[in-house]
């Protein structure tokens, strides 16, 4: 039985690009064969200009990796423990800097084995990072954080990208892919089934709804020509639309012409999320 099959991707240098899927699809083994800790059976890998299957320690200098579940010495600081990785790299950040990067300030001191859950993966993010990768590899980063430590997560992760580090991000929250990644690939039983910008993603494959009231002594007959699909009860119409920004432009100012109103104006854009459902219940039907 085969964990991936035929899975291609290009990641350019300086993006985040996220693989998501469901359990079993695949993406602890693509990404432990490109981190190196498992061997492929066929097929070409190439990470920096590394094989990771045979890169060594030349190759692991210059990545980061944040593991979903990762082993501590429980008796370190925070500090001791980020020292000490600081010494397995060649060129390494600060490590004062990197715990207060990752809120860990208040904790430097602090032994390992007293830290929350939450405090343990900001720890795992530090470890990560300390090593100053090119690569960053980052499974379910913010697994157990609650919304602000979250969001600072993210904004750390924006940092990232921005200095120029590569990142590749494994995640069950869709809005978390949806709001850090440049690309997206989902897998499902080892195949890649659809890939790109996540906005390009949804607009793919779901329409954008407008919804509004005619105003008073006006019909849908009125209306300006709409790339959507338009259906009008009564006062009440709903626009069903692939191009929502321009035939928002076009209400706009159709309304502006008439010196009038479109009341309860509304759009329901749809979300990695909804994407990503349909692409897996296709797969599995």
């Amino acid at each position: 039985m085969k964990a991936v099959d035929e899975v291609s991707f290009v990641v350019e240098r300086g993006e985040v690009f996220a693989l998501l899927g469901p359990n079993g699809a695949g993406k602890t083994t693509t990404v432990e064969i490109l981190e190196g800790h498992r061997k492929r059976d066929a097929g070409h890998v190439s990470v920096l200009g590394f094989d990771p299957a045979t890169g060594g320690r030349a190759y692991r200098e210059h990545i980061g990796i944040v593991l979903q579940e990762a082993g501590f010495e429980e008796e370190f600081s925070v500090f001791e423990l980020v020292s000490l990785y600081a010494g397995f790299y060649p060129h390494p950040r600060d490590p004062g800097e990197v715990i207060e990067q990752t809120g860990l300030k208040d904790k430097r001191d602090t032994r390992v084995r007293t830290l929350s859950g939450g405090q343990r993966r900001r720890l795992d993010l530090a470890l990560g990072l300390v090593g100053r990768p090119e690569v960053l590899f980052l499974d379910e980063p913010t697994t157990g954080f609650d919304p602000s430590a979250r969001h600072h997560a993210w904004e750390l992760i924006d940092g990232l990208r921005s200095s120029g580090t590569t990142i590749l991000l494994t995640t069950h929250y869709m809005d978390e892919a949806q709001h850090l990644a440049d690309r997206v690939a989902v897998l499902r039983a080892g195949r890649v089934i659809a890939s790109g910008a996540p906005d390009t993603l949804i607009a793919a494959e779901h329409t954008s709804v407008l919804t509004f009231r005619l105003p008073e002594g006006t019909a849908a007959a009125d209306l300006p020509p709409l790339t959507g699909h338009i259906e009008a009860r009564g006062p009440a119409v709903t626009v069903e639309t692939k191009q929502p920004a321009r035939d928002m432009h076009e209400l706009t100012g159709w309304a502006l012409e008439r010196g009038t109103d479109l009341t309860s104006l509304t759009l329901a854009r749809p979300s990695l999320e909804d994407v990503y459902l349909d692409l897996v219940s296709e797969e599995t039907s």
